[in-house]
């Protein structure tokens, strides 16, 4: 594996741990904190740089499902961060809908998948 995409997968590692913590914290305390704030933010924006860097490194592959599912669950994250922050721009620290509360739960879920896939796509090349 080339140098820039070994990058690349440690920033992603890195972004999932972050938005793991702020999904997390948000699922346990039905609450949107500064903490969740931060972490959600972080892990979205380096997530974002980690497939800046897969795109560069990776050379011209063509779409594949692996990059369907990462695009969306990217794309999940940060609608999900975007919410979060609205809601807390609104409201401050306090209780989360029902509704953001399953979607913040239904984005992870999903980045979780793009990431496991990606991490068994890589380990079979």
């Amino acid at each position: 594996m080339n140098p820039g995409l070994i990058r690349a997968v440690i920033v992603v590692t890195v972004a999932l741990v972050f938005y793991s913590i702020g999904a997390i914290t948000e699922q346990r305390k039905h609450a949107v904190t500064r903490h969740v704030l931060f972490f959600l933010t972080v892990g979205v924006l380096l997530d974002i740089t980690s497939t800046a860097l897969m795109i560069t490194y990776s050379g011209n592959i063509p779409i594949t499902v692996h990059g369907v599912i990462g695009y969306t669950a990217l794309l999940a994250m940060l609608i999900d961060a975007i919410l979060i922050w609205r809601h807390w721009r609104k409201n401050g620290s306090g209780p989360v809908s029902k509704k953001l509360h399953r979607y913040t739960r239904i984005a992870y879920g999903w980045w979780v998948i793009a990431y496991i896939a990606g991490a068994i796509i890589s380990s079979t090349l």
